[in-house]
C-alpha cells in the first residue's frame, strides 16, 4: 500500500454512481473531480438530493462507484478488497455523522473506547476518558446515549472520531439533528479540535455559514461540481 506524503490525502478522479430506479438509470454523481492536500479543510456543499452525501460514501469506501476512482493517503480504495477498505479506515479515517451512530448499550465512555480497543491500542480507557474531558463530557461517561441530549451524543461522536488521531475526518451534516445554538458550539468544537490534531476535514453540509468556515468549497448540483474554489 502505497503511502506517499506529497501527494494529496485525498484524490477522486471521474466519480461517477448511478442506480437503477425502476427500470430507469439515474445518476447521483457525474464526472466528480478533485484533490484535498493534507491538513486542508474542504466543505462539500449543495441541497437536499444534489449527491453530497453519496460523495461522502464514496470517499470513506463505504459505498463503491460505478466509475471512477478514489485514493486516500495514496493507497487506491477500490483495488482494496472490502476487509482492506475497513482496516483503511480503521487507521486513518474519522467519522461525524447526522445522526450520531452511537451503540446504545454502551456508555459515553465506552463508545469511545471502542474504536481504541478494536485497533489493540493500550489503555483505551485513559484516552477515552481525556478525549471526553476534552469535549466537555467528564461528567457524563458513565451515561448511555439515551441519557445525553443530543449535543451531547454529537460531542462523544466527535471524541470518537478524533480518538485515533485519524489524518482525515469525514463529517456528514454533523448539526443536522441540532438547533441552531447547539449546532453552532458543536461546529466550534469541530474546527478546534480540527486545528489541534492538523487533521484534514472534508465536510458536507447544506448550511453556507459552516461551509465559509473551511478554507475551500466544492458545490455540488445535480450530482455535478460546479466548482472547486
Amino acid at each position: 500500500m502505497s503511502e506517499n506524503s506529497g501527494a494529496p490525502i485525498v484524490r477522486a478522479i471521474g466519480l461517477t454512481k448511478q442506480v437503477d430506479a425502476g427500470g430507469t438509470r439515474l445518476v447521483i454523481l457525474s464526472d466528480v473531480s478533485f484533490d484535498v492536500s493534507r491538513g486542508e479543510a474542504v466543505a462539500i456543499l449543495g441541497a437536499s438530493g444534489s449527491g453530497k452525501s453519496t460523495l461522502l460514501g464514496l470517499l470513506a469506501g463505504l459505498d463503491t462507484p460505478s466509475a471512477g476512482s478514489v485514493s486516500i493517503n495514496g493507497a487506491d480504495l477500490f483495488r482494496l478488497d472490502e476487509d482492506g477498505r475497513a482496516a483503511l479506515r480503521a487507521r486513518l479515517v474519522g467519522f461525524v455523522f447526522q445522526s450520531f451512530q452511537l451503540l446504545p448499550a454502551f456508555t459515553a465512555l465506552e463508545n469511545v473506547m471502542l474504536p481504541l480497543e478494536l485497533a489493540g491500542i493500550a489503555d483505551a480507557h485513559g484516552k477515552a476518558r481525556a478525549m471526553l474531558v476534552r469535549v466537555g463530557l467528564a461528567e457524563r461517561s458513565n451515561h448511555y446515549p439515551k441519557q445525553l441530549s443530543g449535543g451531547e451524543q454529537q460531542r462523544v461522536a466527535i471524541a470518537r472520531a478524533f480518538v485515533r488521531e485519524p489524518k482525515l475526518l469525514l463529517a456528514d451534516e454533523p448539526t443536522g439533528n441540532l438547533d441552531a445554538v447547539t449546532g453552532a458550539q458543536i461546529v466550534d468544537l469541530m474546527f478546534e479540535l480540527n486545528r489541534e490534531r492538523q487533521t484534514t476535514l472534508v465536510l458536507v453540509t447544506h448550511d453556507e455559514a459552516i461551509s465559509l468556515r473551511c478554507g475551500r468549497l466544492l458545490r455540488l448540483a445535480a450530482g455535478r461540481l460546479q466548482n472547486s474554489n
